[in-house]
């Protein structure tokens, strides 16, 4: 009897173990992260719908992203503004239920910019709908020693549904950045982004 509570027990204990493990679904970052690899090889067109605090260099300007490069743990996307074929995001998984976004700017040589591969890693959860990414401790060192001292608190996010996808940039000193693209009807690829 004692033998048989003992492999009872153990198959509770086994059982609670695997119970502690979420599946994918269950997980929002990988389920965003699965809902963006869908887009594989498409590219869409989008526009800034809200840029408080900045230049306004965007204003008016097409956008393409173009969702180019995808394995299991990165994805690559190639954002056109006007002709400028300059920047990339990418996104990557980072353990379980993270993620990372960087911006990876180049020249048109496609040499590295003086400011490129910075951004940030979720925090929190987020949802399967919304993820943000708060300024990490490199690009803060980054950001200060080119200068840009007020990038110091950026908090970036991206958010994605079945029509829509967004890139948003906030700070707590008024700037606020968002552009939109449309999920439901792809675009032809833009040209390749300078340094690919």
């Amino acid at each position: 009897m004692m033998r048989m509570t003992a492999i009872a027990t153990i198959g509770v204990a086994a059982l609670a173990g695997c119970a502690s493990v979420a599946p994918v679904e269950e997980v929002p970052a990988a389920r965003f992260f699965e809902t963006l690899s869908a887009h594989c090889g498409k590219a869409y067109a989008g526009r800034a719908v809200v840029d408080e605090g900045g230049s306004g260099d965007w204003d008016g300007k097409p956008l393409v992203m173009h969702v180019a490069d995808c394995s299991d743990e990165q994805i690559r996307i190639p954002l056109t503004v006007g002709e400028d074929r300059s920047r990339t995001w990418v996104v990557t998984r980072i353990g379980a239920d993270r993620l990372a976004l960087k911006h990876d700017h180049r020249h048109e040589d496609g040499s590295p910019d003086a400011v490129t591969m910075y951004g940030g890693t979720s925090e929190v959860a987020g949802t399967a709908a919304r993820q943000s990414f708060p300024v990490d401790e490199e690009s803060i060192a980054l950001f200060e020693t080119e200068g840009l001292d007020a990038s110091v608190v950026n908090v970036w996010a991206m958010d994605i549904s079945d029509r829509a996808f967004a890139y948003e940039l906030k700070r707590p000193t008024g700037r606020h950045f968002r552009a939109e693209f449309d999920l439901t009807q792809p675009v032809a690829s833009p040209p390749p982004h300078w340094g690919s």
